[in-house]
């Protein structure tokens, strides 16, 4: 058992104040002329002047040393703050800025190295010569995974003309940052005012002319309904124009993540909350435009977290806000405990989106019953995360025994993963079980099909 260091006698404490926060280190260059030194003095016994070569060299390199602490600027005069943003996206370049104010006016040799969280990449210390007052610097790291870190100090060694000493300072510089999940295609949805929704550079879907609320007019084109054709319009216009009808706004989208053990298991080096995540808020960002409403709620073996239903965009930065740092539990997920806290809370018809893993789906034997009790006044969506080792064992050549093995276990839950989903569909519960790289692509297209079919 250890105690705090408030605990600690003052000897101690000083010892570690001086030693490890305020030490002076020799340079590469006091190194060298030690060691040279030291030739010289081995040679000089050899020759038999080696006590005058002794006190020569120890005397030359004490004045040095002395010269160089004197002339060296106080630590007091070197200040070194740091910039970085509140938020990034997870895998994401990084900027981070660092100023170093020089109130000595002398020439230094600097270097710095950031108290980076375990989870970005490592940097290397930066090294730079500050002539002036004022020096910017900047490097680059890559955040790995979500949630809120501290950045709780900056160490920085400077050293002065001679350079034979270096000073040591540690700076209390405590900022935070957020780490979200990757929102580029979120941003890239919110910027575009394109009739047909593009997502990493595929069309997602074309927008149709249906649904019961009006919209606007245009003009007539072909293939338009002549039943929609607005008489008074075209008269005012002098030509054919027809009007446009939309889905009706303001329906209710609820969302739901799975947090438990399975969706923490790695799928191309990223977690498959990480994946499902994104694609939720995708389909977030992309509900909200549309006019509607969005509830999320994320579960393990208990409910960790709900955000009632509301609209507009400001809402979309609420979701972000909760949801950015959730975390997978090493506990099997407890879907009845979702599915029946969202009976009770949840009166109005909504589409339900769970974000889960087929695992699951196969290995909870109450879900179904769940699930069909509330399809009787919900539209439900399951969504699956396709495992690509599974996939690959499946398609292996056999050449030996436990190729064949591998091969027939590989196809077989396959099969069950394929039949659980045709019996879900034949239940009037749709089932996607998709890449990763799709499955933003595919809950979209979902959502937008079943409210221009007015299903919600």
């Amino acid at each position: 058992m250890t105690r705090s260091s408030k605990k600690r006698s003052p000897l101690f404490q000083f010892l570690a104040r001086h030693l490890f926060h305020h030490f002076v280190l020799p340079t590469k260059k006091m190194i060298v002329l030690a060691f040279a030194g030291a030739l010289a003095v081995a040679i000089g016994y050899a020759l038999g002047a080696g006590t005058y070569l002794l006190w020569i060299t120890n005397g030359a390199l004490f004045l040095l040393s002395l010269l160089d602490w004197i002339t060296m600027p106080k630590r007091r005069e070197i200040q070194v703050t740091r910039s970085l943003p509140e938020e990034v996206d997870i895998g994401q370049p990084v900027e981070i800025g660092i100023e170093v104010h020089n109130a000595s006016g002398q020439t230094i040799l600097i270097r710095i190295l950031d108290d980076l969280p375990l989870v970005f990449a490592p940097m290397e210390p930066l090294v730079s010569r500050v002539q002036g007052k004022r020096a910017a610097l900047q490097y680059q790291t890559v955040g790995q995974e979500r949630g809120k870190y501290v950045f709780a100090f900056l160490y920085v060694r400077f050293s002065g003309w001679l350079g034979l000493w270096e000073k040591q300072i540690k700076i209390s510089q405590e900022q935070a940052i957020k780490v979200l999940p990757d929102l580029s295609a979120v941003r890239g949805y919110l910027a575009s005012m394109q009739e047909s929704l593009v997502l990493d550079g595929q069309r997602i879907y074309k927008r149709q002319n249906s649904g019961t609320e009006f919209h606007a007019i245009r003009e007539y084109v072909t293939d338009d309904d002549p039943r929609k054709v607005n008489w008074s319009a075209t008269a005012r216009a002098g030509k054919l124009m027809t009007n446009l009808y939309r889905p009706e706004r303001g329906k209710i989208v609820t969302i739901l993540l799975d947090c438990g053990r399975m969706m923490g298991v790695e799928l191309d080096s990223r977690v498959k909350l990480d994946r499902s995540l994104e694609a939720a808020l995708t389909l977030a960002a992309v509900a909200l435009r549309q006019g509607d409403q969005v509830a999320v709620l994320a579960y393990s073996s208990e409910i960790k977290a709900y955000i009632p239903p509301n609209r507009g965009i400001a809402h979309l930065h609420t979701i972000i806000e909760t949801v950015y740092d959730l975390r997978s539990d090493f506990v099997e997920s407890n879907h009845a405990i979702a599915l029946s806290y969202l009976h009770r809370y949840l009166k109005k018809r909504s589409m339900l989106v769970l974000f889960s893993d087929m695992e699951s789906y196969l290995l909870e034997d109450q879900l179904q019953a769940y699930l069909l009790r509330l399809r009787k006044t919900h539209a439900l969506l399951l969504l699956s995360l396709q495992d690509p080792l599974l996939f690959a064992w499946s398609r292996i050549p056999l050449q030996t025994k436990k190729d064949a093995y591998i091969k027939s276990m590989a196809r077989k839950f396959l099969h069950e993963r394929n039949h659980y989903k045709q019996k879900m569909i034949a239940q009037g519960i749709q089932v996607l079980d998709v890449p990763a790289d799709q499955l933003a692509l595919s809950v979209v297209n979902s959502y937008l099909e079943l409210k221009s079919r007015e299903v919600l």
